[in-house]
């Protein structure tokens, strides 16, 4: 960083007055080669216009507790502003002064930035592009690290967390941003453990399949206006609630299924059922065949988890339920409500499967629904094969109510494995296999029984099913994790 102004008896090359340092702080933040935004037009671009507020601006590299002899600006831009009106801190990280590179005095930047925003409610928007620790700091910069990690933990549950790669993020940064709630990566960003021309991995196409970005974005601008619409679906810590907007949508609205009815796509029925142009897309890119997101009934913002019987019958895969874990543990963390649309065949049957985690990943989902105390609200779509209907926010799982279109079919096995497991000897010349699946699917599987056993609450039809999703969700409103507390019993005097 070229000297701007010396101090002339302290030999110091930090500029002495704050018109200086104001003029440093313009000149000195530059775009990226690749046409990227500097870190401040990231900020300006997050927040509404004219209310970025820097904090710890003239802050600057320490060597040993003293500044350091170059006098450099430190690597990280922090402060506050208001995104559609409502409070929202930042920070990010400037490959213009030093590479950005992770100091102890970074971290003391960033965990101010974190206690503010706990203290106050409100959610952190990180930014991330670095070239790495501070190497001439050394363990300084390790620590700096670790009180970063610690921020982020403390803040998890509390407040919303969103990160947003432009660049690199590798080695502890890469654990930094994976710790976030949210990633929004841009095309050309690397979030890597290991230097990513040593494993050659941690694209941005690698960060998306294995789960790492859940919104992966071409450039910058795409970025921020994606953690814009994020914000306005998540509330600003974890006692406001869920979301409440306006909506001119009729939530009496009759709906026609039968588009839905020939591909069963999971997208197209949430954007169908749902408010008018209120589904949001998260993770699209990871084990597509469950689909997560946000969408709001009559204004309320809900978290929606849906099988796509579109993608491989709706299977559900390792990385299908740990997707569908996390999401539906941050919803349940901020109090937003979770729609479920179970369309399934079931679990995955393959070698490469099982040698995952597989069963440890369909206990975490299984475990994130039963220790939900958000509404929970569940529609059988389609077909629920398998103990994929018990995962699936199923009543004895703790689902409040579940509902099932009357041509929904719920059994314990595939009606292919029924005939083969069960009716095989029913097969004659005049009797085929393909029949008897049929009979199967028409009487075994048939809802009403799960009705019957008081896992279905109400077998709805087609028309009615935003009526009564958003009727449910409302309902549910009011839910609490504990009763109202009683003075006494109105005893019958």
């Amino acid at each position: 960083m070229e000297k701007l102004l010396k101090d002339g008896g302290a030999g110091c090359a930090y500029p002495k007055t704050a018109e200086a340092f104001r003029e440093l702080l313009v000149r000195d933040e530059k775009p990226g080669a690749d046409g990227s935004l500097s870190a401040r037009e990231r900020l300006i671009a997050l927040f509404d216009e004219g209310t970025f507020t820097e904090l710890g601006a003239y802050a600057v590299r320490r060597r040993d507790s003293e500044p350091a002899s170059d006098g450099a600006l430190e690597g990280v831009i922090g402060g506050y502003g208001a995104v559609d009106g409502c409070l929202v801190y930042a920070f990010a990280e400037d490959l213009s002064r030093t590479k950005a590179a992770v100091s102890d005095a970074t971290a003391d930047k960033i965990a101010n930035v974190y206690r503010l925003a706990v203290e106050n409610g409100c959610p952190v928007v990180g930014c991330f592009d670095s070239a790495g620790a501070d190497l001439v700091a050394g363990v300084r910069a390790l620590a700096g690290y670790g009180r970063i990690m610690k921020s982020v933990s403390a803040a998890s549950g509390v407040i919303p967390q969103i990160a947003v790669v432009s660049g690199a993020a590798q080695g502890a940064s890469a654990v930094i941003v994976s710790m976030f709630d949210f990633v929004v990566a841009a095309e050309k960003s690397v979030v890597s453990v290991s230097p990513a021309f040593v494993v050659g991995g941690g694209t941005s196409e690698d960060t998306a399949a294995c789960g790492i970005a859940t919104v992966p974005v071409k450039d910058d601008v795409e970025a921020m206006n994606t953690v814009r619409r994020l914000l306005a679906s998540i509330p600003s810590n974890n006692e406001e609630g869920a979301v409440e907007t306006v909506s001119s949508d009729d939530p009496d609205r009759e709906i026609d299924l039968s588009s839905f009815a020939a591909d069963r796509d999971a997208r197209a029925l949430l954007a169908l059922i749902g408010d008018a142009g209120s589904f949001t897309e998260i993770g699209e890119k990871t084990a597509p065949s469950v689909v997560t997101g946000f969408v709001s009934f009559d204004g309320t913002v809900c978290g929606a988890v849906a099988t796509d019987h579109a993608t491989d019958g709706g299977r559900l895969t390792s990385l299908g339920a740990r997707k569908a874990a996390k999401f539906v543990n941050f919803c349940d963390c901020f109090g937003i409500p979770v729609v479920t649309l179970v369309d399934s065949e079931g679990f995955a049957v393959s070698a490469s499967e099982e040698k995952t985690p597989f069963a440890a990943e369909l206990a975490k989902l299984a475990s994130a629904y039963a220790s939900a105390k958000t509404p929970l609200v569940t529609l059988v779509t389609g077909c629920a094969y398998g103990s994929v209907f018990s995962v699936l926010a199923s009543k004895s799982l703790g689902a409040d109510v579940v509902f099932a279109l009357d041509s929904a079919r719920i059994s314990c096995l595939t009606p292919a494995s029924g005939v083969a497991l069960l009716w095989n000897d029913r097969i004659t010349g005049s009797v085929t296999r393909e029949s008897l699946e049929t009979e199967w699917e028409e009487t075994e599987a048939n809802v009403i029984h799960a009705a019957r056993a008081g896992e279905v609450d109400d077998i709805i039809a087609a028309a009615e099913v935003r009526q009564r999703v958003t009727s449910a969700v409302l309902m549910l409103s009011g839910k609490s994790a504990a009763a109202p507390r009683r003075r006494h019993a109105n005893l019958p005097l």
